[in-house]
């Protein structure tokens, strides 16, 4: 499939039920596709939805209606109605996500950390420990930080480690939320570089930057999330 995800009449609302059940949409009418080896950009200024979007399309986030069509494996599904063991699997194995955040597990170290989702996909651990070890020099963390648990390091190492778990797979499909957000020039360049590694691998890409300059860099074209915003609540 040369079009692996597929984003069509998506809409989002929330319910305000402290109050009196008010809802306050977030976009309405989402339709737009990602091609393998491209990278999508969604624009917009803060607020108006762009982390909402990446979510309802990682499956955080249900959707009103509409559909998110996936290409997983042999098959198209549809992740706005898929059910909870299906969007497990399209994660292990089809889409990935980095957000701006590392969710940091007590006691793992850092390595083990990375390495971890190729073990999830059946990889023996030494050779996930070996692919990983190769991303976070890459990402020039210092190696005496591999066995410690990330949960004590500074915000940009934290993020280093987290950009080398969601790149150290080969899903086909890969969501990035500010990916370079606590990173410093030098460590930006190598996040850009790696951008167009998985696009040259014919992975499709669909991402927030802010940093115009990164933005500038990884975008194939920029999707204008403000044309898909509602302008006003409507009473439930």
């Amino acid at each position: 499939m040369a079009t692996p995800l597929v984003v069509s009449e998506v809409a989002k609302s929330f319910t305000m039920h402290l109050r009196d059940g008010i809802k306050l949409p977030v976009v309405s009418d989402v339709s737009f596709s990602v091609a393998s080896g491209e990278c999508v950009v969604l624009g917009g200024p803060s607020g108006i939805g762009k982390s909402s979007l990446l979510k309802m399309i990682y499956g955080n986030y249900a959707v009103d209606s509409g559909q998110i069509l996936i290409k997983h494996q042999d098959r198209i599904v549809d992740l706005a109605t898929a059910d909870p063991r299906t969007v497990i699997d399209v994660r292990r194995h089809t889409l990935g996500y980095v957000s701006q955040f590392l969710r940091t597990v007590p006691r793992v170290a850092a390595i083990d950390v990375v390495a971890e989702p190729l073990v999830a996909r059946g990889e023996k651990a030494d050779a996930a420990r070996e692919k990983a070890a190769e991303l976070l020099s890459k990402l020039n963390l210092p190696e005496a930080l591999w066995q410690l648990p990330p949960a004590t390091f500074s915000g940009g190492e934290q993020q280093r480690v987290n950009i080398a778990r969601g790149f150290i797979t080969e899903h086909t499909v890969l969501l990035l939320d500010e990916p370079t957000a606590s990173l410093d020039a030098k460590n930006r360049a190598v996040v850009v570089s790696m951008i167009e590694e998985k696009k040259k691998a014919g992975v499709a890409l669909l991402g927030i930057f802010h940093d115009e300059e990164v933005r500038e860099a990884v975008a194939d074209r920029i999707l204008d999330v403000q044309t898909f915003s509602p302008r006003k609540a409507i009473a439930a």
